[in-house]
């Protein structure tokens, strides 16, 4: 259950995306990256249909549960699945804090956030490059996070797409006129290509989520140092600049 966790509680969040991490050592990978101050655990599952890659499953998501709960860290499920609610109840039931789906792979939006909110997690919609942004007319009271793809799905390394940027500026507009109405803040993830170099310049549109993958993962320290701080901390010393 989520009742007691507060999504908002800092104002930028780190979420490595351990689709990039080393899977013969996950549970050590997600320690590390989680104590050299990385917030969320993203969690990217693909189905081979709606994307052309097969990653994790539930199965996964429970056996990286006790170390998430141990860490206080929040698991961020990304579904690139079609036909999403099964899948929904699964990961909810395997530990998931926050489930995101793209508003394209159900037939009922409204039916799908509805399952992921009384599955006791926080909801997520998520919008590829070339996805039209009018899907949020009409659910932001059921949205907790809106998730932008910088990059297509369904690999990883991949570099942001440059014109993402004036989706980022359009989205938050919405976000910010649906605060102000509303009272209620929903957050705005980035998800591809970030990294220590372009993470500033992103929080500056209004991002203040950010999954990254390779950019992370790629620069582990020595093994006289076996951890992510030095990688980390360049983002955080980034956004902190903001």
């Amino acid at each position: 259950m989520n009742n007691n966790l507060n999504i908002n509680a800092k104002k930028y969040v780190i979420a490595p995306s351990i689709l990039s991490a080393n899977f013969a050592y996950l549970g050590q990978e997600i320690n590390d990256v989680i104590n050299s101050g990385c917030d969320w655990i993203h969690f990217d599952v693909m189905d081979y249909h709606y994307v052309p890659n097969l990653t994790i499953g539930p199965l996964v998501c429970q056996s990286i549960l006790p170390i998430a709960k141990q860490l206080n860290s929040i698991i961020d499920v990304h579904l690139m699945v079609e036909n999403p609610d099964n899948l929904i109840k699964d990961f909810a039931a395997a530990g998931a804090n926050i489930i995101s789906i793209h508003p394209e792979t159900t037939y009922h939006l409204d039916r799908s956030l509805s399952l992921i909110k009384d599955s006791a997690c926080f909801a997520g919609l998520v919008f590829n490059p070339t996805t039209p942004l009018n899907y949020l007319d009409f659910c932001l009271d059921k949205v907790d996070l809106i998730m932008l793809m910088s990059v297509n799905p369904g690999f990883g390394g991949q570099k942001f797409i440059d014109i993402i940027k004036q989706k980022i500026v359009q989205t938050k507009q919405i976000l910010d006129n649906y605060e102000q109405q509303s009272g209620r803040h929903i957050r705005l993830e980035i998800d591809g290509g970030i990294t220590a170099e372009n993470i500033a310049e992103i929080a500056k549109l209004g991002v203040d989520t950010f999954v990254s993958g390779s950019g992370i993962f790629k620069h582990k320290n020595s093994a006289n140092k076996n951890n992510y701080d030095d990688i980390v901390q360049q983002m955080i010393n980034n956004l902190n600049k903001v």
